[in-house]
Parts: structure tokens; C-alpha cells; sequence
């Protein structure tokens, strides 16, 4: 019997591209596919077939995903528009005949969210189930990835202001989550959800002693309201809408306890531990230190 084909969407993108890595390290012997609304990114990649893979265009998709056994959804990056394009992706899933579906989404998208795009993931869990096609969701917890947007600039100034009154946030690296995707897509699917986290949840004020610990600067994390957090944000140039749909929303969700979650998925789904706050910040010192 031959080995399931494999098929990665967005495997252009930054998540994509690692879970093909990943599983490529894994010496599968079956078919992987890459999809890419973009083929030519993947240009020279070895030991994959590309596919175009649109999720805008449903009989493109469908074409491109006959044969296909297992198919894993990486969400888009069209946030705030993407939950039709992810339905078509699941109806193209369904009408090609895929026999499992896999999902990156987020922790508790369940409503209400703090979150103002959860709605969309959990729209997107909700289609799959019904399908009545085997799945695995994975919902991949904040990237540790994101912290070196700001806390550079945080570390530069030795203040940073939050308003999450403490609330922990168990980030994971971007590699983990990719790795316990294509864990998951090894696998098969199990009609199971799972989160992804690292080892330990942390407020941002353990976080910036961390970063402080780690590059050698001083950093104050420094509590203030939501309405201080936005205006101080904004008036430093941040868009409104970074600031309305990210920066609050995830002070809130952390604030509310949301993103304090531990699990073991990344051991379960791929072996070992997952790297915890410190060696990616000790990982990415060269980073965290550049001029603001």
C-alpha cells in the first residue's frame, strides 16, 4: 500500500515553508505537495511536487488537491477577510475528494473572544467538523516570533507598557508549531484539537527580565489601562489598525487568562521539548539589541 499524500497549503510563507522542512527531516517516503498561491517562491525546492493552490479559486483548488490525502490548511494572512476563502478551501477539501483535513488555528477562538478575527478560526474548525471528514486541529499559540517587533524598541527605550495587569502568555516558537503540524499530518488525523505551547507561560513582566537577563539592558515593564496603551501606541505611529486588532485584543486575551495555556502537543506530536522563552531570546540576542 502506498504511503498518504501529503499536501501543505501555503507553503510559500513562513510556516508553510518549515513544515515541508519538517517533514522532509523526516525522510517521508510518500508524496509531499507544496501548495502556493505563488509557485515561483518555490522555485528549486527538491523532494516536493508544487502546486498552485488558490483559495480564492475553487475549481483550481479542487484540481490541484485530486489525489490528495491529507491536506493541511494553513490560515491565511488576509486577516479580518479570510474566513470565505477558508470555507472554500474546505468545500474544494470535500469536493476532491480528500480523505483528512488538518488545520492551523488559534487558542480558545470559542465566543466570546477577546480576539477580533477568533471568530474566523472558529468558523473555519466549525466547517471542517462538519465535512464529516477526519481532521486534527492544531491551534498554534502566539509566536514567540512577534516579540521581536517591540521589545527591541522596548529595550532601546528601557520601558514597556502593557496592559495585561499581570496575565501570563504561553508563546511558542514558530519552528514548534511547525513542527507539531507535520507531527499531526504524520499521524493522521484523530478528530482531536490541540494547542500548541512552550514550556512555561510568562507575564511580560518575567519576559522583560528575561530580555533584560539576556542582552544585558535594563527594561522596566511598566502597567497602564487600555486607553493609555492605545494612545501612547498610537501616538508612537502605531497603525490604528495594529492597535485595535493586536496590541489591545491580546493585552485583553492575556489579561483575561486566555493565553496562560500548557500542553505537551509538541512532544506528543513530534518528540522533545519545545524551546522554551529563554533560548529564543538568547537565540536572537543579535536581534533583540539592533538600533531602534
Amino acid at each position: 500500500m502506498s504511503l498518504p499524500t501529503l499536501f501543505v497549503s501555503g507553503a510559500g510563507g513562513k510556516l508553510g515553508r518549515l513544515v515541508i522542512e519538517a517533514l522532509k527531516s523526516r525522510d517521508y517516503a510518500g508524496k509531499i505537495v507544496a501548495g502556493t498561491r505563488d509557485p515561483a517562491k518555490l522555485a528549486g525546492l527538491s523532494g516536493v511536487e508544487v502546486r498552485h493552490a488558490d483559495f480564492t479559486d475553487k475549481s483550481g483548488l479542487v484540481a490541484s488537491l485530486r489525489g490528495v490525502d491529507r491536506f493541511l490548511i494553513i490560515s491565511t494572512d488576509q486577516i479580518g477577510d479570510r474566513l470565505p476563502t477558508h470555507l472554500t478551501a474546505v468545500r474544494a477539501a470535500k469536493e476532491a475528494g480528500v480523505k483528512e483535513i488538518f488545520y492551523t488555528s488559534m487558542p480558545n477562538p470559542e465566543a466570546p473572544s477577546e480576539i477580533p478575527f477568533a471568530h474566523e478560526h472558529l468558523g473555519t474548525e466549525d466547517a471542517i467538523k462538519a465535512t464529516g471528514i477526519p481532521y486534527t486541529i492544531v491551534r498554534m499559540g502566539w509566536y514567540m516570533e512577534n516579540l521581536l517587533g517591540t521589545l527591541p524598541n522596548n529595550l532601546a527605550s528601557g520601558q514597556w507598557f502593557t496592559s495585561a495587569n499581570g496575565g501570563k502568555t504561553n508563546h511558542a516558537a514558530r519552528l514548534d508549531c511547525a513542527h507539531a503540524a507535520a507531527g499531526a499530518l504524520l499521524r493522521g488525523a484523530e478528530n482531536k484539537t490541540y494547542t500548541v505551547t512552550g514550556p512555561e507561560a510568562l507575564s511580560n513582566a518575567e519576559i522583560g527580565a528575561l530580555a533584560s537577563e539576556v542582552t544585558g539592558k535594563p527594561l522596566s515593564v511598566v502597567e497602564v489601562s487600555d486607553e493609555q496603551l492605545a494612545g501612547g501606541a498610537k501616538a508612537a505611529g502605531v497603525p490604528d489598525f495594529v492597535v485595535d486588532n493586536f496590541l489591545l485584543p491580546f493585552e485583553r486575551f492575556a489579561r483575561a487568562g486566555k493565553a496562560a495555556l500548557l500542553t505537551d502537543t509538541v512532544e506528543a506530536l513530534w518528540g522533545g521539548k519545545p524551546v522554551s522563552m529563554k533560548e529564543f531570546l538568547s537565540a536572537n540576542k543579535a536581534a533583540l539589541t539592533r538600533a531602534a
